[in-house]
């Protein structure tokens, strides 16, 4: 099974993704911000493919194990990630709940409205997304996460080229349009009553 994260807003407490499994969009996702040095509880994990076990000691194994019960079959852990131990995949709203974990939500706010990046729906999230998972796990399977960002290509613009015209433009042409359809039609009225034998002066 394959995971992956695909980041695409990165502000100055947070990050906001999107996970895929096996190409198909599962949630949106929240981390930490993106720091070229780390830093303790506020920095997101380095960009690659990693491999996910289950963690069956700790605190939220704990906690999960109660919150959850039989679903719960160990927490979700990343393996050999570069400077840092423990990463899970778990609940939780902001960025003050992760230090480099994951975090999943069914609704998503914009860190353009909120820095420190807001998920909803947590636990839904969850419980949607973990009995995948972990049953692939059960079953043997090799389940790797891979992180990477979305190239959105060069930075749009609404700024006109040289292939647009100006709405100024468009209203003389429209009036130079209407001017010619009044001499054509001005021309068909006199062709007209020249035909009936009336002539207009």
């Amino acid at each position: 099974m394959k995971l992956e994260v695909k980041r695409f807003q990165f502000g100055k407490d947070a990050t906001n993704g999107l996970l895929f499994i096996d190409g198909k969009f599962e949630c949106y996702v929240l981390e930490d911000e993106y720091r070229d040095v780390k830093v303790m509880h506020e920095t997101c994990i380095p960009e690659g493919e990693y491999e996910i076990i289950f963690r069956k000691v700790g605190g939220f194994h704990s906690k999960y194990t109660s919150r959850y019960g039989a679903m719960h079959k160990g927490m979700l852990w990343l393996q050999d990630v570069p400077g840092f131990e423990y990463i899970l995949i778990h609940t939780g709203n902001t960025d003050e709940h992760t230090s480099g974990c994951l975090i999943l939500g069914d609704t998503q706010t914009d860190l353009d409205v909120s820095f420190n990046g807001m998920v909803g729906s947590s636990a839904n999230a969850y419980k949607k997304m973990y009995p995948k998972v972990a049953t692939a796990l059960e079953n043997g399977e090799k389940v790797t996460i891979k992180y990477s960002k979305i190239e959105f290509g060069p930075v749009l613009s609404n700024k006109s080229g040289d292939e647009y015209i100006s709405s100024k433009t468009v209203t003389e042409k429209f009036d130079e349009l209407l001017l010619k359809v009044s001499e054509v039609n001005g021309n068909i009225i006199s062709l007209k009553a020249e035909k009936d034998g009336k002539y207009i002066r």
